[in-house]
């Protein structure tokens, strides 16, 4: 099975990474973008509803 990511405003690589944490630790999507931050992405929780 594959992904498609056609049409996506970010890198496959960043919505991988925000997948990841959001699925493996239950964060919640204000701390996503917290982690995230860290990461030297700016990004708004609001925009994280995977």
């Amino acid at each position: 099975m594959s992904i498609d990511f056609k049409g996506s405003h970010y890198p496959k690589e960043l919505i991988l990474h925000a997948v990841f944490f959001y699925v493996r630790y239950a964060v919640s999507y204000r701390d996503l973008e917290e982690i995230l931050a860290e990461r030297g992405v700016q990004i708004d929780h609001a925009t994280l509803n995977l």
